[in-house]
């Protein structure tokens, strides 16, 4: 097979290839490291393993047939109706761990595997999914053609071929029954519409994330939790959609990683209330969670004197002003030396003039060299003429005496 099909059947972009197949240990998408793949069998040893289809999905098999599969193996499974053909992706003790992750119980009557693959059944299964794209074109049109407000994402044929699920994204329901007549009638197999979200489709096709990393919904992420805005002002986050929202043009999912962090700190901050000093009344301005920081302004429209103090401090004030009681001043010298340490400049990076200083330009003595004056072509061919001239003439005048 080639390295585009393994991309397109469940791998990730940077798939590694060991003896012409695709290595499961560490290139397929929802990928799941086994510790104890190495490990011998025994009789305890579950008989259900995880197998992975195209892109992320994925699902729990039993081997009641004690077939010797390891991870890795193309085997043919059991689908309704005829067969699929996937990739094993799990075996071993860690498929219970796996299975209680995903909330399926362990007793629960599954589709069992058949075989492993032959030659038949991969020629077979080739020759469908190659069919998936021009049939994903084709779904497009006509789909349009019914103006039907629904996007066709993806396309995967089962593995003997006489079946394909659809995959589509919709903001409300679709009246798509006219369009699977058509499709049935066109293209001769059994049509199954899938709906997903945004987040799915975005897991589905994969890319980097702005963290520089592969995006977690395609490597490691299965559960989809709704991400408000609120979680994203309780980090003291800017409200810009370009930087909040993902590739899937929703609020990043990792927004949620450390919203209960940030709801355990903000408990510990006092109410939003001005502070009274004799100076005059400082107003609420903003907070640092991880620092447990707070700072006021003595304006209430703009920043003038803006003081930063701690947490206890803030509640010591509030405390204080309860009891009609005000303060000298908001300060905390300990405090601020601790919150804005002192750096010392040993390099002399931080100087704004480290690059005005020239370094003076080393001159390299060269050799003088004695050249012979080279004499004026005018004078001195007029010199040499008259000479020869003279030269001339002496003589004749010899040669006449």
């Amino acid at each position: 097979m080639k390295t585009e099909d393994y991309t397109l059947r469940g791998c990730a972009s940077q798939s590694i290839k060991d003896g012409g197949k695709c290595n499961p240990h560490s290139c397929n998408k929802l990928n799941v490291f086994n510790d104890f793949r190495n490990y011998p069998e025994t009789s305890n040893t579950p008989d259900v393993v995880e197998i992975r289809f195209k892109n992320t999905r994925k699902a729990f098999y039993r081997n009641v047939n004690k077939l010797s599969i390891t991870e890795g193996d193309m085997v043919a499974v059991e689908a309704s109706p005829g067969h699929d053909i996937g990739t094993v992706s799990l075996t071993g003790e860690l498929v219970k761990e796996q299975m209680k992750r995903k909330g399926v119980p362990f007793d629960e009557k599954l589709k069992i595997v058949y075989r492993k693959v032959k030659d038949t059944d991969i020629e077979k299964w080739e020759n469908a999914t190659s069919r998936e794209d021009e049939i994903m074109l084709e779904t497009r049109k006509i789909s349009k053609r019914l103006n039907l407000n629904m996007k066709i994402g993806d396309v995967e044929f089962q593995g003997d071929g006489t079946k394909a699920i659809f995959y589509y994204i919709a903001d409300k329901r679709v009246d798509f029954r006219e369009l699977i007549r058509i499709l049935a009638d066109e293209f001769k197999i059994r049509i199954e519409m899938r709906q997903i979200g945004a987040r799915q489709e975005a897991g589905r096709i994969g890319g980097i994330g702005s963290c520089g990393r592969e995006l977690c919904c395609s490597s490691w992420m299965s559960n989809f939790v709704s991400v408000s805005t609120d979680t994203a002002r309780e980090q003291q986050l800017s409200m810009n959609p370009q930087k909040l929202a993902g590739q899937c043009s929703k609020l990043k999912c990792c927004l949620n990683f450390e919203k209960e962090s940030y709801s355990e700190a903000i408990k510990k901050f006092p109410s939003r209330r001005s502070l009274e000093t004799e100076g005059g009344t400082a107003y609420f301005m903003k907070i640092d969670v991880l620092k447990q920081v707070i700072w006021y302004s003595f304006s209430k429209t703009s920043s003038e004197n803006v003081t930063a103090i701690s947490v206890e401090r803030a509640i010591e004030v509030i405390e204080l002003n309860k009891k009609g009681k005000k303060v000298e001043t908001l300060k905390n010298e300990d405090f601020l030396a601790k919150v804005i340490p002192d750096y010392n400049d040993l390099v002399g990076q931080d100087s704004i003039t480290r690059f005005d200083k020239k370094k003076p330009v080393k001159r390299k003595n060269k050799k003088r060299r004695n050249y012979k004056k080279r004499p004026n072509s005018k004078n001195q061919l007029s010199k040499k003429h008259n000479s020869t001239n003279q030269k001339i003439n002496n003589q004749s005048n010899k040669g006449k005496k």
